[in-house]
């Protein structure tokens, strides 16, 4: 089965979701991706995000944003 997939954008990375990058990547059944650039720059540049299996979930705190991944994943499986 595959892994649901998380990407970071860089940019964002430094805004504050680092926190959250760092926490999702210790889930041995997500695939946490870090790019330069998601080119999502309008929501980048408003809030901390993560493209989860291709949408992206946004939140004002890293902690809420692991929170959203979780809750996206949950109610989006994959299969």
């Amino acid at each position: 089965m595959m892994n649901p997939t998380i990407e970071f954008c860089v940019n964002n990375l430094a805004e504050g979701s680092q926190k959250a990058k760092e926490e999702l990547e210790k889930d041995p059944d997500l695939d946490v991706i870090e790019y330069g650039c998601t080119s999502f720059c309008g929501i980048c540049s408003q809030f901390l995000f993560a493209i989860v299996n291709g949408e992206p979930v946004m939140a004002d705190s890293p902690e809420e944003l692991v929170e959203n991944v979780y809750k996206y994943i949950e109610e989006n499986p994959l299969f």
